[in-house]
């Protein structure tokens, strides 16, 4: 595993281009033809899960378990014509690891127009519900909100952000719309898909890596069952993350819980390189900048210094000091 994915042969890369184009193709003209019949919605709902796969494996550096447990999932989901319940899953981990940048992935991929489709909503604790005195206004909002947007269309994606930072509460009003049940308030729903960010279980997460790394077990061995009653007791017993008696974890209304690794020098170094690759510069150069970042990277714990602190996150701010 100490290779980066990004440094693979050119075949596989053209290959996955090949699938990318045919994919796209094949699912404009089917678009096409469903949208004169009036679909609008679905029009927009535009799923390359190939497409996906081959960016992941790319550009996602040290993250088996998203690439494995996402991508599974979300095919299982898009294909099925009428799912039981939404799609409603959990990204945890240390800061810089990936998680917007998976949930981004996943929006430019399921979406033709991406975040700006008018059915993607995206929600930060920060610029949406700041205050906590409003908790009960920001909880009729949030529920006319996503009422409305489902009648409007099924295929609806609600990303909400630093889930830990969010009051406890405001998220027990998702609780209906999360689970079986065939109708809620009048909308059918259950093609909606909501996923949530979150730190916690982060420190949770880094221990057991640690924990394997020093037991000398590959990280690739790591499997969700070693990280997820860890990261479950971590939300549920937190007064103060958002998920605090909304009832979505204590009634199983999660469909996956995925962890994010802290990620290792190689890592960061596969994501220095990728935005290095975007500059144009000479190699020489190239790899100059590279160290160079990597050397202004904290690591932790003190004694191994084996995970990056700040995960990927600071690396393309960080790169313009050197140029």
């Amino acid at each position: 595993s100490g290779m980066a994915a990004g440094s693979g042969p050119v075949l596989p890369r053209l290959l996955c281009f090949l699938v990318l184009v045919s994919a796209t193709a094949a699912a404009w003209g089917l678009g096409s033809l469903g949208c004169s019949f009036g679909a609008f919605c679905e029009c927009d709902f535009r799923p390359d899960l190939r497409g996906l796969e081959c960016d992941l494996a790319q550009h996602l550096a040290g993250q088996h378990l998203v690439r494995q447990l996402v991508v599974k999932r979300l095919k299982a989901f898009v294909e099925d014509p009428a799912p039981a319940k939404p799609l409603v899953m959990s990204f945890h981990g240390w800061t810089g690891t990936g998680k917007s940048y998976v949930s981004s992935m996943l929006v430019q991929y399921l979406f033709r127009h991406g975040m700006a489709s008018p059915h993607v909503h995206h929600f930060s604790p920060v610029i949406h519900f700041p205050h906590a005195d409003q908790i009960g206004r920001y909880q009729g909002d949030l529920k006319q909100w996503i009422l409305g947007n489902l009648t409007a269309c099924g295929r609806s994606l609600f990303l909400f952000d630093e889930v830990d930072k969010m009051h406890p509460g405001l998220l027990g009003v998702l609780r209906p719309f999360l689970g079986p049940s065939w109708v809620v308030y009048g909308t059918n729903y259950r093609k909606a898909i909501f996923i949530f960010l979150s730190n916690a279980g982060g420190e949770q997460i880094n221990q057991l890596a640690l924990d394997a790394w020093r037991a000398r077990r590959d990280r690739e061995e790591l499997q969700l069952q070693d990280l997820e009653p860890a990261i479950s007791k971590a939300i549920v017993d937190n007064p103060n993350h958002g998920f605090w008696q909304s009832g979505i974890v204590e009634d199983q209304l999660l469909d996956l819980l995925v962890p994010f690794l802290p990620l290792q020098r190689h890592h960061v170094r596969h994501c220095v390189a990728n935005e290095v690759a975007q500059l144009g510069l000479a190699q020489q150069q190239e790899e100059e900048v590279v160290q160079a970042v990597l050397d202004g990277t904290a690591f932790f714990p003190e004694e191994e210094r084996l995970f990056s602190s700040n995960g990927c996150k600071t690396v393309a701010s960080r790169i313009t000091l050197f140029l």
